[in-house]
C-alpha cells in the first residue's frame, strides 16, 4: 500500500507538472525534452519496480512492528499524535538532507549520485532519474531511522508523498513569481535555489541539499543563492556528451571513471 500511494503521487505529479512546463517554461532546452525523457523516465520506472521488489515487504514490516511494539525514541515520549507526526516529518527530511549532503562529499556514494546530477537539462523528469544502487542503499536509511526514531506508517507514508511532490516541484522547469520565490524559500525549497544545485561549478553544486525544507541549509551553511539564474549551466563537467547518457550509460556510470 505504501509504494502503491507512492506511484500514485509520482506519476500524476509527474504528468501534472510536465503540462505546467509546456505552459510556462523557465528557459528553452538546449535537448529535445523528448530525447531525455526517453532515458529518464524508463529509468525512473524500472527502479522504482525494482525499490518495490526489495523494499515494499521488508517496510511494511518494520513500520508495523514499530507500531505494535512502540519501538523506537519518539514512541517512548508519549507525545500527542499531531506532534509526533510532525516530528516524523521533519526528522525524516533533516535525515535525508545529511544523505544528500554525503551523497557528494563521499566518494563511493558520488559514483552512483553523479547519475542525477548528469543530466544536461533539468525539469521533472530528472527528479528521479537516479541509479538502482543509490536508490537501495538509501532504502537501507529509511529503515534505520524507522527503526531508531519509531516512525509510524502513517508519518511515514506523509513524507513520502510531501517528499516527493516537493523534489518534483524543485526539479521543474517553470517560471515563478520573484515574490512566490521569496515566500517559500522562508521554509520550503523553490526551483531557484535546487536550479543552483544542478550547476557545473563545484561551489554552487555542492549546496543546497534541502528536500522539503529549506532551514537545514540556512543553519549549517550550506545555502547559496547569490547566482545569477539565467547564467547557471546544468549537469556535470566531466559528461557533457548526450550520446553517452543513455540508459546504458547511465547503468555503467558509478563504475567508470571517477569524477567530481
Amino acid at each position: 500500500m505504501i509504494e502503491t500511494w507512492r506511484a500514485i503521487f509520482y506519476w500524476g505529479g509527474m504528468f501534472i507538472f510536465l503540462g505546467v512546463e509546456l505552459l510556462n517554461s523557465y528557459r528553452p532546452a538546449s535537448l529535445p525534452k523528448w530525447q531525455r525523457w526517453l532515458t529518464n523516465v524508463p529509468l525512473a520506472a524500472g527502479n522504482g519496480f525494482l525499490y518495490y521488489l526489495v523494499y515494499n515487504e521488508i517496510l511494511k514490516k518494520q513500520l508495523l512492528n514499530t507500531e505494535t511494539m512502540q519501538t523506537g525514541l519518539l514512541n517512548q515520549l508519549h507525545l500527542p499524535f499531531w506532534l509526533q507526526l510532525a516530528l516524523s516529518i521533519i526528522l525524516l527530511d533533516f535525515i535525508i538532507y545529511v544523505w544528500h549532503l554525503l551523497n557528494h562529499v563521499v566518494p563511493f556514494l558520488w559514483r552512483f549520485h553523479r547519475v542525477h546530477h548528469s543530466d544536461l537539462n533539468m525539469d521533472v523528469s530528472t527528479a528521479n532519474r537516479f541509479h538502482l544502487g543509490e536508490l537501495l542503499i538509501s532504502g537501507l536509511v529509511r529503515l534505520a531511522v524507522i527503526y531508531t526514531f519509531g516512525i509510524a506508517a502513517f508519518a511515514y507514508v506523509c513524507f513520502e508523498i510531501t517528499a516527493n511532490v516537493a523534489v518534483q516541484f524543485h526539479h521543474c522547469s517553470i517560471k515563478t513569481a520573484d515574490w512566490f520565490e521569496k515566500l517559500w524559500i522562508i521554509l520550503f525549497v523553490p526551483p531557484s535555489m535546487h536550479r543552483i544545485h544542478h550547476s557545473v561549478k563545484f561551489r554552487e553544486r555542492d549546496a543546497n541539499y534541502g528536500v522539503i525544507f529549506s532551514v537545514w541549509d540556512r543553519l549549517l551553511g550550506t545555502l547559496v543563492m547569490d547566482v545569477e539564474q539565467n547564467k547557471i549551466v546544468i549537469g556535470l563537467g566531466s559528461h557533457r556528451d548526450f550520446a553517452k547518457l543513455n540508459f546504458g550509460h547511465l547503468w555503467l556510470m558509478p563504475f567508470t571513471r571517477q569524477t567530481r
